[in-house]
């Protein structure tokens, strides 16, 4: 059922200056970098700590099997904003900006037509200038950011969290807003002492803890990769933060801590939206760019097609959801291409018809008939030659992979079904060479498609 008609029904909210009815509701858009899948608690995460995050999947729909179409922030970046694939809007690197054409196209241009306010903060990610002229509400920053600004004590997750809450007791309100919180965390700070600077008021968090090691974090694991991958750029990353047994917990402990203190931002936000009397006709979409390598296979960082870098957390929570819906799980498979489509959707705003993601509130309602079993997988930036660049197929119980910078093509092939670890390749075995041919056809047909 469209949004627009479940809210056919005006929701009334209490402003300071009157009572003002609105048939669509307000977006909350918010995104952490470099978060995987696993490290919430209601993902089954056993050490880290995320009520707020897990109350809003409690009463909302928790998605287990979202993915990064590209794993790298500016490509998956660009992919949400638009809802495209990196084939089609083009952008492969950091330097590359949206083209005005393709901004027009954007989700956060799209609802501005429609009559929303619409806001950023944080980690914008893509090249090029700044779009500030583009929203109504600007606090986004280029590059990477830094945790600490010199001189200033306050962490850049709370600074964002406390502009949050500036919008929304700035907003007006006989408008809807949509609303975009871009995190830094749980983003690495690669010029820093410590990668993964917490905000002081975490620094006791899962001191008493020890992290397990990752089941696939082995020497056998690592031989077990191709040449190119044991040379490469997330081999160099893995010396810095996972190479001895302190160094590991050290790094996780502190990845967590900063998703922590995200988590504590969401929650002051959705307090506010409560106080204020907006939450309950506020949409909350929660997901991340991309996932990250925790020493899995002896690597760090993203890019690769395994699980640990290609999926992501994503939760949506709707106040309108019926009883029933509330709190359910969904196993379909997601992507950060369905992002814009389905905010728009939420809106009732149509989606452009260049956006290549598909609306998630069908799912929403529980309706899976008809949606994807495979998608395409594509990875071209090389960082200089360091980081080997990858296509491939992802369907509910494969994963095809090639490397398409080796010459020949390198493949891989998993029964994620009856290997979850990504630890055995199957594609020189005879046995599987009828799904390897299947998967390199619907590779090509995926690919081709998309051009």
């Amino acid at each position: 059922m469209n949004p627009v008609m479940r809210r056919s029904v005006c929701v009334c909210v209490l402003s300071l200056a009157a009572t003002v009815c609105s048939a669509r509701p307000n977006l909350l858009f918010i995104v952490s970098d470099d978060q995987r899948w696993d490290a919430l608690g209601c993902m089954g995460n056993p050490v880290i700590q995320t009520p707020h995050l897990d109350a809003l999947a409690g009463e909302g729909v928790l998605f287990l099997n979202n993915f990064a179409a590209t794993s790298i922030c500016p490509v998956s970046r660009a992919s949400i904003f638009l809802g495209q694939y990196e084939r089609a809007h083009h952008i492969e690197d950091f330097g590359t900006p949206a083209s005005p054409g393709a901004w027009t196209n954007s989700y956060p241009a799209a609802l501005r037509r429609e009559g929303y306010t619409v806001g950023f903060i944080g980690k914008f990610g893509l090249g090029g200038r700044l779009p500030v002229e583009q929203f109504d509400y600007w606090a986004g920053f280029e590059g990477q950011g830094s945790y600490f600004d010199d001189g200033k004590p306050e962490h850049l997750t709370a600074r964002q969290g406390r502009q949050a809450v500036e919008f929304l007791k700035s907003v007006d309100r006989t408008r809807p807003f949509c609303l975009s919180i871009s995190f830094k965390a749980p983003h690495v700070q690669d010029d820093a002492e410590r990668l993964f600077p917490p905000d002081a008021r975490d620094e006791s968090l899962y001191a008493g803890v020890t992290i397990p090691t990752p089941r696939t974090a082995t020497d056998e694991a690592f031989r077990a990769l191709p040449s190119f991958i044991q040379q490469s750029e997330g081999r160099r990353r893995w010396q810095k933060r996972f190479a001895t047994p302190k160094l590991f917990q050290r790094t996780v402990k502190d990845y967590y801590r900063l998703v922590t203190g995200m988590d504590r931002e969401v929650g002051n936000i959705v307090a506010t939206l409560q106080t204020l009397g907006l939450y309950t006709n506020t949409v909350i979409v929660f997901t991340s760019d991309n996932g990250l390598f925790l020493g899995e296979h002896g690597l760090a960082d993203k890019w690769l097609m395994y699980e640990e870098s290609i999926r992501t957390p994503l939760l949506i929570e709707d106040p309108l959801l019926p009883s029933d819906r509330r709190g359910t799980k969904v196993a379909a498979m997601t992507l950060n291409v369905d992002l814009a489509p389905t905010l728009l959707d939420l809106a009732g705003v149509p989606s452009p018809t260049v956006m290549q993601g598909h609306s998630l509130v069908p799912l929403l309602h529980g309706e899976t008939k008809g949606w994807r079993t495979d998608w395409f997988y594509e990875h071209l930036f090389t960082a200089g030659g360091t980081i080997p660049q990858s296509q491939g197929i992802r369907t509910t119980r494969w994963k095809y992979v090639r490397y398409i910078g080796q010459d020949p093509v390198v493949e891989q092939l998993f029964d994620l079904e009856r290997d979850p670890g990504e630890l055995k390749d199957l594609s020189r075995n005879p046995k599987q060479q009828p799904v390897l041919n299947e998967l390199r056809h619907r590779w090509q047909q995926l690919r081709d498609g998309l051009q």
